[in-house]
């Protein structure tokens, strides 16, 4: 089939990379503007556009997908499917627009986790298993009906950079099963309504809020936490005014008020909580860079005793 790829982050590079290689033809790819970054503020292009390059694929950075020109050069493609990973939600004008319509990767296991970020509330609510679903889009978001779905193991010890990774790869194999197995009239499209069992949550997007830790919660879900917000941007507390990220993070056996550091021990920091004990292994202060406990000590004076969040 003729396709567009519509993605933006690094988790849409492995589908459009298995779709090169698939028996599909990408037409082009469409992505986001290019943005300023780091001290510099130089112009950096997207993840996706720096491989559709690589690919030699054309790419259209349209400011809006309302733009009347923008969706007359789609039509003007003559498609049969828009493919969409990690991206914008698209404007009605744009579904009609292929004959086939659209598909969508998401990365959970739906109608679980519908919202823009599946894979943080995944791991903060300590799920054991994710997956990844393909869906054919329609106006309401991640409503669609469901093409393929498939279940992935969530581990001890993945944070969001390494689930992500997974889920990456993982889901851009199905999502070529899935255009195969629609070209070939194999897959037949079930109403979400059909896999719902019980409870299904939602994932809206990541607020500065959902970063700030409460130390009266019990140690598993700050572990969670921490583990949601690793690599980026970091599950934040407060040391004597200044913010404290934290990256890697265990629950233990064991008791200590909310917050009171309560000493270092094999090379993690223990911190009580609401129940249990936190045991802190990678950190952030603000204004210094990430880095193990004991690199931390040798900077930063900690008595036992203190307290974090303050």
């Amino acid at each position: 089939m003729r396709l567009v790829f519509m993605g933006t982050p690094e988790f849409a590079n492995p589908s459009l990379q298995k779709l090169h290689q698939s028996s599909h033809q990408v037409v082009a790819v469409v992505t986001g503007q290019d943005k300023p970054f780091g001290r510099g503020r130089k112009e950096e292009p997207p993840p996706v556009k720096r491989l559709a390059d690589k690919l030699s694929y054309p790419v259209l950075q349209p400011a809006s997908l309302k733009d009347s020109r923008f969706q007359s050069h789609l039509t003007d493609m003559a498609v049969d499917l828009f493919v969409v990973v990690a991206f914008r939600i698209l404007p009605d004008a744009l579904l009609l627009i292929p004959p086939r319509g659209a598909v969508n990767l998401h990365p959970s296991l739906l109608p679980r986790y519908r919202g823009a970020a599946p894979i943080q509330h995944c791991l903060l609510a300590g799920d054991k298993i994710t997956g990844v679903t393909t869906i054919a889009l329609t106006p309401q978001v991640d409503a669609g009906d469901i093409l393929l779905q498939r279940e992935h193991p969530i581990h001890p010890e993945d944070d969001f950079g390494s689930l992500s990774e997974k889920l990456a790869d993982f889901g851009a194999d199905m999502l070529v099963e899935t255009l195969d197995g629609l070209e070939q009239g194999e897959i037949f499209p079930r109403p979400q309504a059909e896999l719902a069992t019980g409870e299904s949550p939602i994932a809206p997007k990541i607020k500065p809020a959902d970063l700030v830790i409460r130390w009266d919660r019990p140690a598993k879900a700050i572990a969670d936490q921490t583990r949601a917000f690793s690599p980026k941007p970091g599950a934040a507390t407060f040391l004597d005014g200044r913010r404290l990220k934290l990256f890697a993070a265990t629950a233990i056996s064991g008791e200590g008020e909310p917050g009171v550091m309560l000493g270092v021990s094999q090379g993690r920091l223990q911190v009580g909580t609401g129940d249990g004990v936190l045991a802190v292994s990678e950190v952030q202060i603000e204004g210094r860079r990430r880095m193990t406990i004991d690199e931390f000590l040798r900077g930063t004076r900690i008595e036992p005793g203190s307290i974090l969040g303050q």
